[in-house]
């Protein structure tokens, strides 16, 4: 039988509205309000998450100038190395500053004519003939300052003979020597480079001669 709102009592009415405020309620908490609270929950944690995080990160701030300055150290002193062994040959560097050196020590660089070249694991040796003449002073003064050249060259089967007896150093050719001109010599000059990263690459031809070498 169908109850009319209005014919209940006072109390009764009151009760009813309570009643369905309270469905009402319960039926917007499990719809609406429950969905957005799960939505808030998942906010609050991925809020936390990225403050845990960003925390974390804060921690190693003091030590990224310390890193920084580890990688800055290590890029001087892999170039240092490039320098010492380069990653090419660096041929026509290597003749002209030997040629440098020996006209700042007051020699004459003759002659140059590569030599086979030989390939280790991890760099290849890269040897030149070479011949020079000069006063003896200024010779130890040239082979002085190839030992403190940047580039590691080392020198081999070192001759050394008087200028009036120059085949004596095995020497290719022989000159008309200028009077303060004592000693004539002949070595192997070697340079090195690293290849880990790329092919080896020829050498120039034997028996070539720098332009403004020699007389």
């Amino acid at each position: 039988m169908a109850i009319n709102f209005n014919e209940l009592s006072g109390l009764k009415q009151w009760l009813a509205v309570m009643a369905g405020g309270a469905l009402v309620t319960a039926a917007l908490y499990f719809t609406v309000f429950k969905a957005q609270s799960d939505k808030n929950d998942a906010a609050e944690h991925a809020v936390q998450t990225k403050v845990r995080e960003n925390n974390e990160l804060e921690s190693y701030r003091p030590k990224l100038k310390d890193m920084e300055r580890q990688l800055a150290n290590l890029k001087q002193q892999l170039d240092i190395e490039r320098r010492i062994v380069p990653d090419d040959p660096q041929v026509d560097a290597f003749i002209q500053s030997m040629d440098s050196e020996a006209q700042k020590a007051g020699v004459e660089l003759r002659l140059y004519s590569a030599k086979p070249v030989s390939q280790k694991d991890y760099y290849t040796a890269v040897p030149f003939a070479m011949e020079l003449d000069g006063p003896y002073y200024s010779m130890l003064n040239f082979f002085d300052r190839v030992g403190k050249l940047e580039r590691i060259v080392n020198i081999s089967d070192l001759m050394v003979a008087s200028t009036k007896r120059a085949n004596d150093a095995k020497v290719k050719h022989t000159y008309q020597y200028a009077p303060n001109e004592s000693v004539v010599t002949s070595f192997t000059a070697t340079t090195f480079y690293s290849h880990d990263t790329l092919a080896a690459a020829a050498p120039i031809a034997p028996g070539a001669k720098p332009v403004g070498l020699g007389k």
